[in-house]
């Protein structure tokens, strides 16, 4: 069969990665790239970011919340494969921006299940989150946990996506897999996350706002290990119809050690400001991902001092030549 590969949300971080993964393990697939370039941050990161990675993709500019433009896409290309990363992201902007959730993430999401109900797909990968656990404290987080206590609306969302993709395997006979996403990290990062938030502050001297006194325990995983697991869950061989993984490091890492790598990475020392918990912050997240590594071979392998020394080397290189431009 010929690969046709589509990847939503193809201008963002683990999308373009993935696609540039994509390229080199199925040089002769087809591979499509669907992305609406919107301003959540400057769409002028998510083009340079298509240009650095995957250049040759067949991109368009389309937002999967527009029924009938998804709709005559899949018509006309009907993806064997998809990879559905399209999304609003971020917690903290689903507390200041709630409705934008909605669009994307709700009725975004029904709009793709109904194009792969009719353009049906071998198989359909979505990414989730580690902030679907919501509550959960007791760690790590296992896929049979519970998920119904989640503590923002975007957790909330990717709640309600798993179990619409649930609905809609049993109901029409599809293939979808939920990927939960533990902190992903890396070059070419979204500049709203703190680890680049952190490089680039500290690169420039400037403070840093640590919340909780840095007490927090995050699962950062490098984008390689992520892309790896994406691409061996979405050609894994068929098991249910509707399933969910973690894709994480499996090393809960304190936000206070994280911050210190970057230190030495960039060899500078942070200025700190102290600010107190966040609404719709977990504590910690940690991954078992015994499943994924029984069921399609995941393996996650970056070390983590690598890893930062990657994004703060990218993140130096980038914003100096953003700064020089913009002089």
């Amino acid at each position: 069969m010929s690969l046709r590969i589509l990847v939503t949300g193809a201008a963002g971080f683990i999308g373009a990665h993935t696609l540039q993964a994509l390229q080199r393990r199925f040089p002769d697939a087809t591979l499509l790239g669907l992305d609406n370039f919107n301003a959540y941050y400057d769409p002028a990161l998510k083009h340079a970011r298509v240009a650095a990675l995957c250049p040759q993709v067949a991109m368009t500019t389309l937002d999967i919340a527009d029924t009938a433009a998804l709709l005559n896409y899949f018509a006309d290309h009907q993806p064997t494969h998809v990879v559905h990363l399209a999304a609003q992201a971020g917690v903290r902007h689903s507390i200041e921006q709630p409705f934008d959730y909605l669009h994307a993430n709700l009725s975004g999401f029904l709009n793709l299940l109904e194009a792969i109900r009719k353009y049906p797909p071998t198989h359909t990968v979505f990414a989730s989150t580690s902030s679907i656990y919501g509550k959960q404290t007791h760690t790590p987080f296992v896929e049979s946990m519970p998920i119904q206590t989640p503590i923002s609306l975007y957790s909330a969302t990717k709640g309600a996506n798993e179990l619409m993709a649930h609905a809609y395997a049993h109901l029409y006979g599809l293939r979808l897999t939920a990927l939960r996403f533990f902190t992903v990290f890396g070059a070419w990062g979204r500049p709203d996350m703190a680890p680049i938030l952190f490089a680039r502050a500290i690169l420039k001297g400037e403070p840093i706002q640590v919340f909780n006194g840095g007490d927090m325990l995050r699962d950062f995983t490098h984008v390689s290990d992520i892309v790896d697991g994406v691409i061996a869950s979405l050609m894994a061989p068929a098991r249910e119809p509707f399933a969910a993984y973690n894709l994480g490091a499996g090393r809960p890492v304190e936000l206070n050690r994280f911050i210190a790598l970057i230190e030495q990475a960039a060899g500078k020392s942070a200025k700190r400001v102290s600010k107190g918990m966040q609404a719709g912050d977990m504590q910690a997240t940690y991954a078992d991902t015994t499943l994924a590594a029984q069921d399609f071979g995941y393996a996650p392998s970056k070390p983590l001092d690598e890893a930062v020394t990657e994004l703060v080397n990218w993140a130096n290189a980038y914003y100096a030549v953003e700064q020089a431009q913009s002089r």
